[in-house]
């Protein structure tokens, strides 16, 4: 098994990186974490934390955003899925335009070009025609979208409820199985 790179970047929604990195930590997944400037921001603003303590809290490994020439960024590094949560649009832009200026965006683009999974979590809202024409470039390429929109049929008690509805779909994506809620099965209605 590979590790899987998370980055946080700066949109509203650090909670979903953060649940992402505990779940797949608590599943024995090793996690190399990346957060932005403006995510290390975020991070504080939303979930009252730092990555250096997110990392300490799950064993992940913190990257230096900065570092481009970090082990995520690599091409032979052995790395199953890169996963952008929450992915704010400037980051989608950059990504749609090729350019790789942090460990974040350089990571996706490896994976781009090593045909990796690559998932982004866009939390804007709205979204900008810009946001939405560079997520179709970007999903042309393959990249799978997850917009931060959790469902309501599983009848959701808790925001623990609908951020853990994201991240379940994430595991799913990236062919983990996992017991996040409850799956739909058909019998509901």
């Amino acid at each position: 098994m590979g590790e899987i790179v998370v980055g946080i970047s700066g949109a509203s929604g650090a909670i979903y990186g953060q649940r992402l990195t505990e779940v797949l930590s608590q599943m024995g997944r090793q996690v190399r974490l990346i957060v932005t400037d403006s995510g290390r921001l975020t991070l504080k603003h939303e979930c009252d934390n730092t990555p250096e303590a997110l990392a300490e809290a799950t064993g992940a490994i913190l990257e230096d955003a900065r570092n481009v020439g970090a082990k995520s960024a690599s091409g032979s590094a052995k790395i199953d899925a890169v996963v952008i949560c929450p992915c704010s649009g400037t980051t989608i832009g950059k990504l749609a335009a090729g350019i790789s200026d942090n460990l974040v965006t350089r990571s996706a683009i490896v994976a781009m070009k090593e045909r990796r999974k690559l998932i982004i979590v866009p939390r804007e809202a709205p979204y900008a025609t810009v946001h939405l024409e560079n997520m179709a470039k970007l999903s042309a390429w393959d990249t799978i979208i997850v917009p931060a929109s959790p469902g309501f049929y599983n009848h959701p008690r808790s925001i623990d409820d609908l951020i853990d509805f994201i991240v379940a779909r994430v595991l799913d994506l990236i062919g983990i199985e996992h017991e996040l809620g409850r799956r739909w099965t058909g019998d509901e209605i």
